[in-house]
């Protein structure tokens, strides 16, 4: 092996210390020479005796990078008498920046310590932790193409930076209390509060009752004490939404049925919001009146330094921007949305240049890409050319595949409103002035209308890039699987390429080529979107009879409304055709008397699972027919044997509790065995799963069940959420696969 080389290591070595690691490996390795970025590489010209043991501890990297190869080639020259840290410059775009990651233990130590520099400071951290994506403008990722700009180091934050001792040694968001970013409490017209400790001041607020909006790392949460839960849902309008909670592990351990792989997912670097099953599924009920409880720890050093002054056990952490609408950055936009909601700010001064929500797990499972995950960058060959896919229009994510990664962004929102449309116009540009990809084919939803393909063909427009419409339900399973299989797509809408409205589907085949093997029975929403906002109406368009007629006028319903519902469904008036799981578990929500008006998104499903919870499902009769060169499962007849079993005692909550385990799990099984026919018929051992119905514990345990008991493999992509913010993913797998063809 030679005593020197010339190395190029790439991967995500942007904002992970990786040159500092270099420095120190190189000083204990006697190595002379240099290191630099370049871009998404870190390039090394090494000279020394133990040139090997140097390049086999620059193959591990430091902990928060990841390694895509190493080459070492031949340099000629003379051995410099040091090893230095050069100045970083533009390069080849092939890794990113990681994401915002929580504040380090060691940094939390440096917070706590008495007389310590960093005592008390909100803002600290090293190389191993803190803000990376929120806060990075362009690569190569220095202090000058960040907000950290703004704040010059002091004397002694630049004496560590420059330290190879010091794990702060190129740690670009280095800062303190004498050069870094301060915090300023506001009152609720955004006047300027003076107070010498504004963290101390607003844990005694929030004792005392008010309710404060706090700028995070990467947009502002809204905030209060457990006691004033349902205060905070008035006033926000969303009396019935569950929120999420911030609070010490020892709370969460004693109050939630927590895993140990759910614990190491709450205290990880990523801390993310995890959905956890309550020990008692009545407690806490003014948070969540679900079975299930979403909580997170501290996880910046302001939450660790409120938490130090804070008497009340657990805070109420909720996103201030509305449910689907990108996050709030700004005072002054917070100001304006938030008055008569918040009473106090407490601001930071550090620009948030990227905005970045919480990430919120299931059982492992991600429902909302975002802090700490994304960008997510994912190694997959769909050949040479840059391709974006635009994503869906609702819970959207976008991806950009280049140079054999796609990189997806974190949580985009439900991109029907202006605000979310211009984010993730704003999120394009932002990935795109990263990666600077020669972007020459856009992949987009099926549905004509979305907003994510109005932009797709602005795009395309704009740079004559090839546009690949992709099926909703396809682009899902595409997401799950990159291989031959049978593909389940469950969720609550998609586009389908007949022009009805999917959503229980299942495919045969790779992408580009599906076909489709089998469906749920379509059904009928009378007055469109208004039978998602009220579930009964979903409930009457799939049993349109009598006995229905008779639940509803009893729940209040009047004669002349109900005739109008009728007519609707008898003339095919206003009224979609869907094959929708989610509208299925809707009207089965409604039948049972769960939720008869939807408040929030999923809010009729997710409540029908929280009533099974616990229940011993019965098994019925799987009522499969067959349409076309389709296997259909017939919900209606499933409905109407939950209906019959509800009328017989609609009074009795065990009774009630029973059906809703039971009209899941019946109809998980259908499902399933359509698949596992599917399968048997195709030859294929592989069976793929998506959708925002498959985070339905009961729902998925029950295929995944189905599916081994005959023998199959179930394929779920962990890396990926089950909804629709894998969708952006799949297009470009769907595009990718079809270019190279």
């Amino acid at each position: 092996m030679p005593k020197q080389g010339h190395i190029i290591i790439r991967g995500i070595v942007q904002g992970v210390g990786f040159r500092p690691f270099v420095y120190a490996r190189a000083i204990a390795h006697g190595i002379h020479g240099s290191v630099c970025n370049t871009g998404s590489e870190v390039q090394i010209d090494a000279w020394g005796d133990h040139f090997d043991d140097f390049l086999s501890d620059l193959r591990k990297g430091p902990p928060l990078s990841i390694i895509d190869s190493v080459e070492v080639h031949p340099i000629s020259g003379v051995s410099p008498k040091s090893f230095q840290i050069l100045k970083s410059h533009d390069g080849v775009r092939t890794g990113l920046i990681p994401p915002d990651i929580a504040t380090c233990p060691d940094c939390i130590k440096d917070i706590f310590t008495p007389n310590g520099r960093y005592e008390g400071y909100f803002a600290t951290s090293c190389v191993n932790c803190g803000p990376r994506y929120s806060i990075i403008k362009t690569l190569p990722y220095d202090r000058e193409r960040t907000a950290m700009d703004e704040f010059p180091p002091c004397g002694d934050c630049s004496g560590e930076y420059s330290d190879p001792q010091s794990r702060r040694h190129h740690a670009q968001t280095i800062a303190c209390q004498v050069c870094g970013p301060d915090l300023v409490l506001h009152s609720g017209t955004g006047a300027v509060i003076k107070e010498d400790n504004p963290i101390k001041r607003t844990a005694q607020l929030l004792d005392q009752g008010s309710i404060i909006a706090i700028r995070g790392i990467g947009g502002f949460h809204i905030t209060c004490t457990g006691d004033m839960a349902r205060t905070l849902k008035e006033r926000l309008g969303r009396t019935e939404q569950p929120f999420a909670i911030m609070a010490g592990k020892k709370w969460i351990l004693n109050n939630t049925s927590i895993s140990l792989d759910e614990e190491k997912v709450l205290q990880s670097e990523i801390s993310p919001i995890v959905v956890l099953d309550k020990k008692d599924p009545n407690a806490f009920d003014h948070v969540s009146n679900l079975h299930t409880i979403g909580c997170m720890v501290p996880y910046t050093g302001l939450h660790h330094l409120l938490f130090s002054h804070l008497k009340a056990p657990y805070l109420i952490m909720t996103s201030a921007n509305a449910p689907g609408y990108p996050m709030i950055t700004t005072l002054a936009e917070a100001v304006r949305k938030l008055s008569g909601i918040t009473d106090y700010y407490l601001t930071h001064t550090r620009d948030i240049i990227n905005r970045c929500d919480d990430s919120v797990i299931r059982k492992g499972y991600i429902i909302r890409l975002s802090r700490g995950y994304a960008p997510k960058r994912t190694k997959i060959d769909l050949g040479n050319t840059a391709i974006l896919g635009t994503g869906p229009e609702l819970n959207a994510t976008i991806t950009l595949y280049t140079q054999g990664f796609c990189i997806t962004s974190p949580h985009i929102g439900n991109v029907r409103n202006p605000g979310t449309y211009a984010y993730l116009k704003e999120t394009i540009s932002c990935l795109c002035n990263l990666m600077q990809p020669d972007i020459k084919i856009i992949a987009h939803d099926l549905h004509p209308q979305f907003l994510s393909t109005r932009y797709a063909k602005e795009l395309s427009e704009d740079t004559g890039a090839l546009l690949v419409p992709v099926q909703h339900h396809e682009a899902h399973i595409a997401a799950a699987c990159q291989e031959e299989c049978i593909g389940i797509a469950i969720d609550g809408v998609g586009y389908g390429s007949d022009g009805t409205i999917w959503g229980g589907e299942i495919f045969q085949g790779s992408a580009p080529h599906y076909s489709r093997v089998g469906h749920l029975m379509p059904v009928l929403m009378p007055g469109g979107d208004l039978a998602t906002l009220w579930p009964e109406r979903m409930l009457y368009g799939i049993l349109p009879d009598e006995q229905t007629h008779q639940l509803l006028l009893s729940r209040g319903w009047r004669e002349p409304d109900l005739s109008i519902l009728e007519k609707q469904v008898s003339k095919r008036f206003n009224t979609a055709v869907t094959s929708s799981t989610g509208r299925v578990l809707d009207a089965a929500a409604a039948l049972l008397g769960i939720c008869r008006k939807k408040t929030y998104d999923g809010e009729p499903a997710m409540k029908l699972e929280s009533a099974a919870y616990g229940a011993s499902p019965e098994t019925w009769e799987i009522p499969l027919t067959r349409i076309g060169q389709a296997d259909v499962l017939d919900t209606p007849s499933l409905l109407k044997k939950a209906r019959d079993r509800f009328m017989s005692d609609p009074k009795d909550p065990q009774n009630i509790q029973q059906i809703a385990a039971s009209i899941q799990f019946n109809l998980a099984r259908g499902i399933g065995e359509i698949a596992c026919n599917a399968a048997a018929c195709a030859g294929l051992e592989t069976i793929a799963l998506s959708g925002g119905v498959a985070y339905n514990e009961m729902i998925r345990n029950t295929i995944r069940e189905t599916v081994h008991n005959n023998g199959y493999q179930l394929c779920i992509n962990h890396d990926m959420p089950l909804g629709d913010g894998c969708i952006s993913f799949g297009q470009c797998v769907y595009a990718g696969k079809k270019e190279m063809l």
